[in-house]
């Protein structure tokens, strides 16, 4: 057994050593993540399935294998035995999934979580808005009789059908409009299997359903109303899908959950870098997101009603690489210079040769990509925002793992993005947890005795429940607070004159103490540390200068409007975020917090065909500014390290730090900043 070994749990994002030779279970609990057992660990319910995920993960510095717990135990070999199609359903093997209460660690292992493992799930926070939009689907109904064959007239199925489509649709078939004709129909190959039967079952009269009014893509006995379709998100950290009526625009399902891609790694880099170590690694990831989107679209279908069978279309949103990876595409060049992506444009695809479990014949419509980095969710973004028909600038940030900008109006468009890390997830911070029950939302700070109060997820009231950990919202509400009453410094040090005892020396040097030990259900303190302080520092200062330099090429010193978009941004307190110097100066009632516009863009698409020819347009002409390329950003990334930056003056947040002062580094640092 390695001495101490690394356990990381997903999707939670908790790591730690493995100590004693302790179950993983009674591992995973220290670590802040509870796994369901209600047989008192003695292998007869099976709650507390993990799975192992093998591989070289080189975002995490570590190589999981199966070998790295201990032994399948009798017990566990048995209970896996008796469940041929549970572990078929999942392609699981026995040693690859085991119970959490059995298995020891003894080397270096990343477990997946299953969401029917966790105590707590994960708070997955997309919610679509309200968007006033024109309703043009791409899909139509058609009601057609026909007369059946006879030997006088024994005309072909299809092209009997063809002529019926042709007549509801009131096509012509000469030259004289520009109307598709009715031998311009083409009948997908699925429908076509069933199409003889169905006619005959039907006694000829069928209802039709025409994609693009030029492919058949079902045909259904009798009058059938109903017109079904999905519109989704994949982000790097969740995805989410909304169900529609596509005749009315009516959300009749709303779904989502973490993307268990995480189990591979935390951001985009570190999954192209899978795919690019483990041979099996694109066809790895491919699968975990078809099939977690398989997932949510029987849980819409069940809430609307309806069959997945009823789903005919779909329109995918998502960056870059999960663009990629939906589709099945190598990833290896987006992460190597100059980042070139395998398409920008739209892509429209079958559902079955996706392997998604609706409609076989449903076309499934990909919005187009920007840039190796700006992907169809910025482009989905564009598409609900609109700042391309605006006069004045507007500031388009979406907030993730990955952050990216967009600063325009409708004579230009720039746009850029930037790695913000993990930690604005809840990652690489000490007791940082992604958004789950139990976890520490908003803070804050007393400015006379410096004592915290704190709002729990699941809790209406503020200091109510017990914490477990505190997730990216508080984190950011944590750092401001913390720099507004003093306790840090705008360089991000604690200063150490207070009496509070709250601020102490901890091991891992200077923190504060948001809940104490019994205010827990870890049964540990809940700091902020020195550590802690300097991952935000690092994701608002690259957040940061992605904003100035973008400002910088329209030489302005600040937006019109500031849109924060994304599901983290959705929860962030645009105060606190100005405070840190998270986003741009502006006055705060210019700042909007938009929900997830990637969502809306994406519903757009999918109830208007004629938006998704808009969405082309735009993200042709959005151009692209490399910062990894510019020579000045390291120089301004030194001032946006500091809260909320070494030079610029913040005139809109002034007044929460009226005891500012100058930094002595800045007139070095600063020499030609505009």
């Amino acid at each position: 057994m390695a001495d101490k070994p690394t356990v990381i749990l997903q999707p939670s994002g908790r790591r730690g050593e493995a100590m004693d030779w302790k179950n993983l279970r009674s591992i995973a609990r220290e670590l802040g993540v509870d796994i369901e057992s209600i047989c008192a660990e003695n292998a007869t319910c099976g709650k507390c399935k993990i799975v192992v995920e093998e591989g070289t993960f080189e975002r995490y510095g570590i190589t999981s294998k199966r070998e790295n717990l201990s032994p399948v135990t009798p017990e566990e070999a048995e209970f896996f035995r008796r469940r041929p199609k549970m572990m078929a359903s999942h392609n699981w093997e026995v040693g690859q999934v085991r119970l959490a209460c059995q298995a020891r660690v003894r080397g270096d292992v990343l477990i997946s979580v299953p969401e029917e493992s966790q105590v707590n799930k994960q708070v997955v926070r997309k919610t679509a808005t309200q968007r006033a939009f024109e309703i043009k689907p791409s899909i139509r109904k058609y009601l057609v009789e026909l007369m059946p064959p006879t030997i006088s007239n024994p005309r072909a199925d299809w092209e009997r059908l063809q002529n019926g489509i042709a007549t509801s649709m009131g096509l012509v078939r000469s030259g004289e409009t520009n109307l598709p004709k009715a031998k311009d129909l083409t009948i997908d190959y699925e429908c076509l299997r069933t199409l003889s039967a169905t006619l005959r079952e039907s006694k000829w009269r069928v209802t039709v359903s025409v994609w693009q009014d030029k492919d058949v893509v079902r045909v259904e006995p009798g009058y059938v109303e109903g017109l079904y379709g999905a519109a989704v998100d994949i982000g790097s950290t969740t995805i989410a899908l909304y169900l529609c009526d596509l005749e009315s625009g009516e959300i009749l399902a709303a779904e989502s959950e973490m993307n268990p891609q995480i189990v591979y790694g935390e951001d985009v880099m570190s999954r192209i870098q899978y795919t690019i170590v483990n041979e099996d690694g694109l066809q790895k990831l491919h699968d975990a997101v078809i099939g977690a989107l398989n997932k949510l679209l029987q849980q819409a279908a069940k809430s609307a009603n309806i069959s997945t069978d009823d789903i005919l279309e779909m329109v995918i949103a998502g960056n870059t690489t999960m663009h990629h990876l939906f589709l099945n595409l190598p990833t290896k060049q987006l992460g190597l210079a100059p980042y070139v992506p395998a398409i920008n444009h739209d892509v429209d695809i079958k559902a079955r040769e996706l392997g998604l479990k609706i409609n076989r014949a449903a076309n499934i419509h990909v919005l187009p990509t920007i840039s190796g980095f700006i992907g169809a969710d910025t482009t989905a973004v564009l598409l609900a925002e609109e700042p391309h028909k605006q006069e004045e600038n507007w500031l388009i940030i979406d907030i993730g793992t990955n952050a990216e900008l967009v600063l325009g109006n409708k004579d230009k468009l720039i746009c850029t993005s930037t790695p913000t890390g993990p930690a604005l997830e809840g990652a690489h911070v000490e007791y940082g947890m992604r958004a789950a029950p139990g976890a520490i939302e908003r803070v804050e700070i007393d400015e006379k005795n410096l004592e915290p109060r704190y709002k729990i997820i699941g809790e209406e009231n503020w200091n109510i429940g017990k914490a477990k950990g505190i997730c990216g919202s508080a984190i950011i509400d944590a750092v401001a607070e913390l720099f507004r009453v003093g306790i840090v410094d705008a360089r991000g040090r604690f200063v150490s004159e207070s009496s509070s005892n709250r601020i102490r020396n901890g091991e891992a040097g200077m923190e504060y103490v948001i809940a104490w030990a019994d205010e827990t259900t870890i049964q540990r303190e809940i700091p902020i540390t020195q550590q802690d302080v300097r991952q935000i520092q690092l994701a608002k200062g690259a957040l940061f200068v992605a904003a100035r330099t973008l400002l910088n090429q329209f030489n302005i010193q600040t937006p019109d409007k500031i849109l924060l978009a994304g599901g983290f941004g959705t929860y962030l307190d645009k105060t606190k975020a100005m405070l840190i110097g998270m986003i741009p100066d502006c006055p705060l009632e210019n700042v909007y917090v938009v929900g997830n516009s990637a969502g809306d863009g994406a519903r757009i698409a999918l109830l208007n065909w004629e938006r998704r020819e808009e969405a082309a347009k735009v993200a042709a002409r959005v151009n692209r500014y490399e910062l990894p390329a510019d020579p000045d950003f390291q120089r301004q990334f030194m001032l946006a390290m500091n809260f909320p930056h070494m030079s610029e003056p913040f005139p809109h947040i002034a007044h929460l730090i009226p005891n500012r002062k100058v930094d002595p580094l800045a007139e070095k640092f600063s020499g030609g900043t505009k």
